[in-house]
């Protein structure tokens, strides 16, 4: 199928690898976020996608605001057959859903309807999931209620962190959107509605909440500290410093830290940490 991409950071670029590599699609042109500030000198940083698609000479666009102005007359002039999103950033209007063939899916990265929003990986496991994965969904002009074309299921271990979710999804993230793009060219897609009652959401991740909260069940508190590892982090204050945290576990019904980074140093061990404040 003739396809025009749109995603921004890593989880997108694993997908549009998978399709640049398939010989039944045809990428025309990738969208992706503008080059944001990044970095301490916050220096202009272009998406994972777009650095990709360059390598590969894919056209790329970057509007500010793919529903505006006179883009989505830019995006019909492809005369694509379908629309794939992943973690593109921008909610798509259904005058832009409406111009491919086939309309848009994306590639989401929860069990729909659990998790709808900005940051299933995390929320997954903040909450204390077993498991979660992907879910290729039709595109509708609500926030991720489109109706779900295939699932593909990871397990969630005690040990897994954000980053490590993050990357468990990438590798099964390809091969749910490949197969899904072949039902839906031979025809062999089975919509499924998702039942609203059952959805939760998964918005995006504030400065406040990276802030341990230590009244919390100790189990709790460590599956925070998972959830947001490596990004954004979290952190407590310890004798009135701000203190980042980046492992722990339960010990005798209690929270134990196990890898800390103290004001203005390196990630070290907690142990480390304490002994050297005479603990």
């Amino acid at each position: 199928m003739k396809i025009v991409f749109m995603g921004t950071p890593v989880f997108a670029k694993v997908c549009l690898d998978a399709l640049t590599k398939s010989d039944k699609h045809e990428v025309l042109a990738v969208i992706t976020q503008p080059d944001r500030p990044a970095g301490r000198g916050k220096k202009l940083t272009p998406s994972p996608v777009k650095v990709f698609a360059e390598e590969c000479g894919l056209p790329v666009y970057q509007p500010e605001r793919v529903n505006r102005s006179d883009f989505p007359h830019v995006l019909a002039g492809f005369d694509a057959d379908i629309f794939v999103v992943a973690a593109f950033g921008q909610i798509l209007s259904q005058r832009v859903l409406d111009i491919p063939k086939f309309g848009c899916i994306n590639v989401h990265a929860s069990l729909l309807p659990k998790y709808r929003g900005a940051a299933p990986i995390q929320q997954a496991i903040f909450d204390g999931e077993t498991e979660t994965g992907i879910t290729i969904m039709q595109m509708d002009a609500g926030m991720d209620t489109g109706d779900m074309l295939l699932k593909r299921t990871v397990s969630i271990t005690n040990e897994d962190t954000g980053g490590s979710l993050h990357d468990k999804l990438c590798e099964i993230a390809p091969e749910a959107l490949l197969a899904a793009l072949d039902e839906i060219a031979e025809e062999r897609s089975k919509p499924q509605k998702q039942d609203d009652s059952l959805a939760t959401h998964a918005g995006m991740i504030t400065k406040d909440m990276e802030r341990l909260d230590l009244s919390r069940k100790p189990q709790d508190v460590v599956n925070h500290i998972r959830a947001y590892n490596p990004f954004p982090g979290t952190y407590t204050e310890i004798d009135g410093q701000k203190v980042k945290v980046w492992k722990a576990h339960v010990v005798d019904g209690q929270v134990e830290f196990l890898e800390l980074t103290p004001p203005g140093g390196k990630k070290m061990p907690a142990a480390d940490y304490f002994r050297g404040r005479g603990r």
